[in-house]
């Protein structure tokens, strides 16, 4: 650990209290290292983390990081530097699993070396067998779009873990309004979460406060605008919150690097970020900058007030044979496409 960095105080870190009246820290660390990191990068990045403050991290079965990650935390515990209880672990079931769900919860926690998970997500709602790490331009032809009947037979497996007490929570990602309205009509323990792109060039407000409404939380990744995706994910009309000018000026007037200025919105606003680096002195400034210097009112709105509804994890792998583009996958005019 670089020994210039002093650790965090974890009591000042604030947090985002569910529904439940269980509470979670209100920012964490991702670990989607894509093609850029290999778990092991991913792994040390999370045995640096936590000596640092972090207590949530954030991980899933389809980044193929989890066993590295959990002999990263077995360490951590084993030299005292944390307790299991201390720490918030998410994991995810991926789209292969869908008729799988307490095998791939109990799969997870035995690749992270954990006896119950914080909360499990539902990571997409499309239930087919695309891994990540592929062109935009790829296809499965035996991808199908969603179902609700078949959701519900993964949500209720999803509650079914909360019964058996291998999860204290459970949640939704990537979800768009008419899925969440159905769930939360048919679901007998409706989501604490939902896992969504939030930025602030993509800052999704209509299903924000529809969450919110619903007493639902919004975890969100991508909260700088995850500049350094692959090439894979870019396309041309993408843009880039850390450049905007607004965002820029802002960060001059703190100080900081225009990233810190997306990561304190995201917290002020509500959100609970996600974001991701290997680099000591980037995942510690992130924290760090949820406990100190808060943006004004007047800063909030003026970011507030750049939302240019950029999509950057636009999903293309999912399409199902027949869907038209993309966009069929969010029912951007409220219908559910495919169903």
């Amino acid at each position: 650990m670089n020994t210039e960095l002093k650790p965090i105080d974890v009591k000042r870190v604030p947090k985002v209290r569910f529904y439940n009246g269980i509470e979670i820290p209100a920012i964490g660390l991702g670990t989607f290292g894509s093609d850029n990191y290999s778990p092991a990068q991913v792994a040390e990045a999370v045995k640096r983390a936590v000596p640092l403050g972090y207590r949530h991290i954030d991980c899933a079965s389809v980044y193929g990081n989890e066993k590295e990650i959990g002999v990263a935390l077995r360490e951590l515990q084993k030299a005292g530097v944390v307790k299991r209880e201390e720490l918030w672990i998410t994991s995810k079931v991926w789209n292969n699993r869908h008729d799988d769900v307490v095998g791939s919860c109990k799969q997870s926690l035995s690749d992270l070396g954990l006896d119950y998970l914080d909360l499990f997500l539902v990571h997409w709602p499309f239930p087919n067998h695309h891994a990540c790490g592929v062109s935009v331009d790829s296809r499965d032809p035996h991808a199908v779009p969603y179902i609700h009947e078949n959701y519900m037979k993964t949500w209720q497996a999803m509650e079914s873990l909360l019964d058996a007490g291998l999860v204290r929570c459970i949640g939704t990602s990537n979800m768009t309004i008419p899925k969440m309205k159905l769930l939360l009509r048919d679901c007998r323990i409706k989501p604490v979460v939902n896992e969504m792109e939030l930025h602030p060039h993509f800052q999704q407000r209509e299903f924000f406060d529809y969450l919110n409404g619903n007493g639902i939380k919004a975890i969100g990744f991508c909260p700088i605008g995850s500049p350094g995706r692959p090439d894979r994910d870019k396309m041309p009309e993408d843009s880039v919150p850390i450049e905007d000018s607004v965002i820029v000026e802002i960060a001059k007037k703190h100080g900081v690097h225009p990233a810190v200025i997306c990561v304190k919105w995201a917290v002020q606003n509500g959100q609970i970020p996600i974001p991701f680096s290997v680099k000591p002195e980037k995942f510690y400034v992130n924290l760090r900058s949820v406990t100190e210097d808060p943006l004004t009112s007047s800063e909030m709105e003026q970011i507030g007030s750049i939302d240019k509804n950029c999509r950057f994890i636009k999903g293309h792998v999912f399409l199902w044979p027949g869907a038209k583009d993309w966009h069929d996958l969010w029912d951007e005019d409220g219908v559910i496409k495919g169903a």
